[in-house]
């Protein structure tokens, strides 16, 4: 099952409810469907919109796509979100998320995606969060397993510094407290 993405980007879509209206993008390989009329793929682009929050996410997964808990691919970039919502950890199957060019501006909610144990592609930059010193070290000690990460590799050496960098972290924020 791994047709073409179910496109919904460009389409001025502000809560996700107003996705459920839309007529998927046809693009280069045309998108096939099941007897119930969902879309037998693993991909949904919702970028280039205006979604300031994710609250329905679990809904339009469900109302567009044939096997909803397979969903491995969800482009988010070019929005207007804010937060990195918790419903994107319950997306277990995910491999790709792209969340670039939003407005998440706590670094710690990138720790909400730690629960994703397939995920091994993300992007975040044109991000507030990408100004912060410990960027890229945060991101990859949170998740480990990532292979890209805003359209670069992640090395070994940028996984063992995050190791150390994550290390160093908590045993400084330990003696902080005592």
């Amino acid at each position: 099952m791994d047709g073409a993405p179910v496109d919904l980007s460009f389409k001025n879509i502000s809560s996700l409810t107003d996705a459920w209206t839309e007529e998927p993008s046809s693009g280069l390989r045309p998108l096939q469907r099941n007897s119930e009329m969902k879309y037998l793929s693993c991909s949904l682009r919702l970028n280039n919109n205006i979604i300031t929050d994710l609250y329905d996410l679990q809904k339009t997964v469900c109302h567009f796509l044939a096997e909803p808990s397979h969903l491995a691919w969800l482009d988010l970039s070019f929005n207007k979100i804010t937060h990195v919502d918790p419903v994107l950890g319950e997306l277990r199957a995910l491999r790709v998320l792209y969340l670039h060019g939003n407005n998440i501006f706590i670094m710690s909610e990138v720790d909400r995606l730690g629960v994703l144990p397939h995920l091994h592609s993300i992007t975040l930059h044109g991000n507030a969060i990408e100004t912060n010193k410990a960027y890229r070290n945060r991101v990859i000690s949170v998740l480990p397993q990532l292979k890209m990460m805003d359209f670069s590799a992640v090395t070994r050496q940028e996984r063992v510094l995050a190791q150390i960098w994550h290390h160093c972290g908590r045993s400084n924020k330990e003696t902080l407290k005592q």
